[in-house]
């Protein structure tokens, strides 16, 4: 497992876990990567902070923390991640630029409860959370965004 440093047209930071550089090179070729953040498809690689030698001869053990994070991604490729995100496209309603709002309503009870997805700007995310209102950003490949349910 290979992790790379991206970033998006939007100037959004995240890490990619890929299996080999090739993984990354077809997968952004193909158009499967996205901004976790915005949704951006324009995703590039990032320079990387060199390894520092801290003088040990042994790397340091791996955390608990770090050993089940790597367990939970070790198997999760590109294919599982568009299955997963093709079954939250079919069974969520889209709200599109009314997500916010619409998430509000479901929240306060205001709306009937259902599953729904739409666009959020990351500020707007941040507000819905301080609410207590639990969103995740989705990055959902562009053949998949038009399916209204």
């Amino acid at each position: 497992m290979i992790v790379f440093d991206l970033g998006c047209e939007n100037d959004h930071r995240f890490e990619g876990w890929f299996s080999s550089s090739e993984d990354f090179e077809r997968q952004q070729r193909e158009h499967l990567l996205t901004c976790p953040m915005c949704g951006d498809q324009t995703i590039s690689r990032l320079v990387t902070a060199a390894r520092v030698n801290t003088g040990r001869s042994e790397p340091p053990t791996p955390t608990m923390r770090e050993q089940a994070t790597a367990a939970q991604y070790a198997n999760f490729d590109s294919a599982r991640m568009l299955k997963l995100i093709s079954h939250i496209v079919e069974s969520t309603e889209d709200v599109g630029k009314a997500f916010p709002e619409e998430a509000r309503k479901i929240h306060y009870k205001e709306a009937p409860e259902r599953q729904i997805r739409g666009t959020a700007s990351p500020q707007e995310v941040d507000a819905l959370r301080d609410e207590g209102i639990d969103v995740i950003p989705l990055p959902v490949p562009p053949n998949l965004g038009g399916k209204t349910h």
